[in-house]
């Protein structure tokens, strides 16, 4: 019997059955207008999946912006119940890496594509695989999971836990104060700064302007780039 999670003040909890995503789940309860701040989520031991329903009150292209806050969070939990020695990275737009291959990410949706819009809601999936879901270990160097990289007493339980309590207080940091200090914490978790990439299309990633869009560099000309671009249509 798998415990139910606990959660923080403003944010509720609600269990899917295995076989069904949670972040669809949590997209068609958001368009029937669930309260902002459930948590649907999947009890299934071998990875974790989890999506947040949010209720901005700002434009997507700010509201978007909380998908950074939901990387921290992710980084930021597994640093706290990961051994100290693993790493972790974010790679834009959407994938985590752990001790530098990906092991995860994030995914998002909104009702909106505008920029300037007000998104009636947002939401926002992570999924970080425990064991490996195909194959032999290291038969895909790039891929991992968090039990290869040793991380073999943390349960998918445990992990929402605290990816919502250090999501909720970097959703707090980002409302009072803005970006800016969202900003100066993903900066350095991200390993392809300063590079040459090759998604989402090729050029030298310079970094992030202040509405959290990707500034990328081909020859002399530099462009932009949202992540509303890779938000999911459902």
């Amino acid at each position: 019997m798998i415990e139910s999670p606990q959660f923080p003040p403003l944010l509720s909890g609600v269990a899917v059955p295995r076989h069904t995503d949670p972040f669809e789940k949590a997209v068609s309860r958001a368009i029937a207008g669930v309260d902002s701040g459930t948590i649907f989520y999947s009890e299934a031991s071998d990875t974790l999946r989890a999506a947040l329903v949010l209720a901005p009150e700002t434009p997507l292209e700010e509201a978007i912006q909380a998908v950074y806050v939901a990387q921290i969070g992710l980084a930021e939990s597994l640093g706290a119940l990961a051994p100290p020695e693993v790493p972790v990275h974010f790679q834009w737009p959407d994938r985590i890496k752990v001790n530098g291959a990906v092991c995860g990410g994030v995914r998002y949706a909104a009702d909106v594509s505008d920029p300037k819009a007000q998104p009636s809601w947002l939401v926002i999936g992570i999924h970080v695989p425990f064991t490996q879901v195909s194959g032999e270990p290291g038969e895909t160097p790039d891929q991992t999971c968090l039990h290869e990289e040793g991380c073999i007493n943390i349960t998918p339980m445990a992990l929402l836990e605290s990816w919502s309590k250090h999501t909720l207080l970097w959703l707090t940091y980002f409302l009072d104060s803005g970006f800016e200090r969202v900003h100066n914490e993903w900066r350095p978790r991200c390993d392809t700064l300063g590079e040459m990439i090759e998604r989402p299309r090729p050029g030298t990633f310079v970094g992030l302007d202040e509405k959290g869009r990707m500034l990328l560099r081909q020859g002399v000309m530099t462009e932009t780039v949202s992540l509303i671009e890779f938000a999911e249509h459902l």
